[in-house]
């Protein structure tokens, strides 16, 4: 059975349909927690599987899920990882937020292991700037960024064409920069 369908079941209350889905999805979100805590400083407290589990746990405890194909699903998680590491690493770094803050490009924050939790605080700061601003390019930075979806995987989520995925991705990560930058001075 295709983890769509499974999906639909479950948003449909099937509650059962989870223990299909486990198996299905396990191996996705393991590489997608790996993923993201390549990025973190070395020694983070979380691990993969603690991060799956939490986002797990956060996955199947909202209501009235409205989970549309895998590509959905995977996008929303990654958005879930994102909010766990970013809450602790809030949690961790409270009394020193914005102290000593060195500079850092997008690129670098996405693309080589976080050694500042506060590159990721600010990051996070930026994307729900711009979520408030323009909702489907904050989820576009995310499904790329964070879920590792492809242009052609965010387009099936959203439902537009490939070709304006690619051009309002490059807007947000223009426009997030200039946020970084302007953090930064």
């Amino acid at each position: 059975m295709s983890v769509t369908l499974i999906l639909k079941e479950f948003a449909a209350g099937d509650k059962s349909a989870l223990e299909r889905l486990i198996p299905l999805v396990y191996g996705e979100l393991r590489k997608l927690a790996d993923s993201y805590l390549r990025r973190e400083r070395s020694g983070h407290t979380l691990q993969p599987t603690a991060l799956v589990n939490e986002a797990y746990i956060r996955l199947v405890s909202q209501d009235q899920p409205d989970y549309r194909s895998r590509a959905h699903f995977m996008g929303i998680a990654a958005r879930l990882m994102r909010q766990i590491l970013t809450d602790h690493a809030r949690s961790r770094n409270a009394e020193k937020r914005g102290a000593g803050q060195a500079n850092f490009s997008l690129n670098e924050v996405m693309d080589t292991p976080i050694e500042q939790p506060l590159a990721l605080i600010a990051v996070d700061d930026a994307l729900q700037t711009l979520e408030k601003i323009d909702e489907r390019k904050a989820k576009l930075v995310e499904m790329r960024f964070f879920g590792g979806l492809t242009a052609e995987d965010s387009a099936e989520v959203l439902g537009v064409p490939v070709e304006n995925v690619r051009a309002e991705l490059r807007v947000a990560q223009a426009w997030l920069q200039r946020e970084l930058d302007r953090g930064q001075s």
